[in-house]
């Protein structure tokens, strides 16, 4: 009978796993035909050039004209990530200290932007910033400059409008994983006599890091792939990796070296997502329980 049993019970999780499995092939397909075969034909234009097989394209991305490009966008990502996380982990500790009703007003003005295309958003800033715009003339009024300030068209601008519309993606994680963090943590480490500056800085930022990690990642990653904003805002004096390729392909019709450029920039991204799969899990950097 026991044998019978442990029969009986293989053919039954054979039976589920045949089941999962037909229930799981609709969306391996559409996986497999919007994501695996796009990036192998991406792979294969990179090496292929007229037909046959060439590394042209990727000693290309070694000159320093790409070498500069690159290193611009990690710059930029950096400064970019780097302030998204000075102004939005006060902003997801205030919203994960204070009672529910005004959380989800802190997160509602946060979710806010998401409501207003990137490209209104962006085209919002320029009219902010540039030589006539009302941050230049309010400088003007309040004698803290004597000529009109250009602050679009440039590095600063960009950052500055980067920073506007990634900074929900820093927060949200960021409140997520200091929703989690029991309050009665830092109540210990007072009651044990330690200073509120004391207790954060042992107790609650630990905790947190979770989210910060994850919430780095993504903007970082998101930093790497913008192209209507630094395209905009740079005024063509802050090149990136993803305007690059847009122009080999629209202007010079050069698919290879496209090609080249995004799967080095593809492995930048898989590069850093196992990074941070190094210091938390990766389910829980993508946002996993």
């Amino acid at each position: 009978m026991g044998s019978s049993d442990t029969d009986a019970a293989l053919r039954n999780r054979r039976r589920e796993d045949r089941a999962m499995l037909l229930l799981m092939t609709p969306a391996l397909a559409v996986v497999l035909i919007l994501l695996v075969v796009p990036l192998v034909w991406l792979s294969w234009q990179s090496i292929r050039q007229d037909g046959g097989f060439t590394l042209a394209n990727y000693r290309r991305i070694f000159s320093d004209t790409y070498l500069d490009t690159f290193l611009l966008t990690f710059k930029l990502s950096v400064i970019v990530t780097g302030v998204t996380l000075l102004l939005g982990y006060p902003v997801a500790y205030l919203a994960a200290s204070v009672r529910p009703k005004a959380a989800a007003l802190i997160l509602g003005m946060v979710i806010l932007p998401f409501w207003t295309s990137v490209l209104v958003r962006t085209y919002a800033w320029l009219v902010l910033l540039q030589r006539t715009g009302i941050i230049s003339k309010a400088l003007l009024a309040a004698g803290l400059v004597d000529h009109p300030v250009q602050l679009a068209y440039n590095q600063f601008g960009t950052i500055i409008a980067m920073v506007h519309i990634l900074l929900p993606f820093m927060v949200l994680p960021l409140y997520s994983a200091m929703q989690k963090i029991p309050t009665t943590l830092s109540q210990a480490a007072a009651g044990l006599g330690a200073s509120p500056v004391h207790a954060f800085l042992r107790v609650f930022l630990p905790l947190s890091m979770g989210g910060v990690v994850a919430g780095v990642t993504l903007v970082f990653v998101l930093c790497l792939g913008f192209y209507i904003t630094p395209e905009l805002m740079g005024g063509g004096k802050s090149i990136m990796v993803s305007m690059v390729v847009s122009r080999n392909v629209e202007i010079y019709n050069s698919w290879g070296a496209a090609s080249s450029v995004s799967v080095i920039l593809l492995l930048c991204v898989f590069a850093i997502f196992y990074a941070a799969s190094r210091v938390i899990p990766l389910d829980k950097t993508l946002g996993a329980k």
